[in-house]
């Protein structure tokens, strides 16, 4: 049976990975982004706060890895954990052209619509709905994955559950274990207390007729045989 720490690790990382397939996602929606300005900067403030969302779940992956007792353990997670590092200045190298890209694909949009009026408009507005929905339909399949990871997560989360019960009934069964041994010494000891009374008890009473048979036999005597 997994540790209590092992599933904390196994959920850590799944949440890492759904929080790359989400700033994945984003940076794809940015690279394929027309404009205006506006849609840009919504897309950036979101992809800064799933960065933000990544960062702190390495940092606590690292911690556990720190917190580990053996160093086997302790070693495989901080392997991990830095192949996610990795992955993150990956996707924050292809945030960044991804912005430069997008920029630069809205300055010469800009720069069309001024020139060639409005038939390269309706052109680039049609080509700009194709890509939003190729965008959307991507997006959507990341955030399919996304949800099947978070599925995951709360199965992880009901197994700690389950774990946690589990502890606690072991514990019980073994305290009323402990009080069962204590009442079956307190009923040995109570039984060779009684055993030694009934010994006793029986070496009084033969002591008893012995000295009464006697009696009777020197008084008999004292009668019988009164010149003896």
């Amino acid at each position: 049976m997994a540790s209590s720490s092992d599933v904390h690790v196994r959920i850590c990382g799944q949440e890492i990975i759904k929080y790359d397939l989400e700033i994945k996602a984003l940076i794809q929606d940015i690279r394929e982004c027309c404009g205006p300005q506006a849609v840009l900067m919504d897309l950036n403030s979101t992809v800064k706060e799933k960065f933000n969302q990544l960062r702190q779940r390495i940092q606590d992956m690292e911690q556990m890895a720190k917190e580990q007792d053996r160093e086997t353990d302790k070693q495989a997670i901080l392997s991990e954990m830095e192949g996610h590092r990795k992955q993150m200045l990956s996707n924050q190298m292809a945030w960044r052209k991804a912005n430069l890209a997008c920029k630069q694909a809205i300055d010469n949009l800009e720069k069309d619509e001024l020139l060639q009026g409005g038939d390269l408009v309706r052109q680039r507005k049609a080509t700009k709905e194709s890509l939003v929905q190729t965008s959307s339909d991507i997006t959507e399949s990341l955030m399919s994955i996304s949800r099947m990871m978070a599925q995951q997560v709360q199965q992880s989360e009901e197994t700690i559950g389950s774990l946690a019960s589990s502890s606690r009934t072991v514990q019980e069964t073994n305290e009323e274990f402990k009080a069962m041994t204590g009442t079956i010494h307190l009923g040995r000891k109570l039984i060779l207390k009684y055993n030694r009374r009934e010994l006793t008890d029986k070496l009084l009473i033969f002591l008893a007729l012995a000295l009464f048979l006697a009696t009777v036999l020197y008084i008999l005597k004292k009668r019988l045989f009164p010149f003896i």
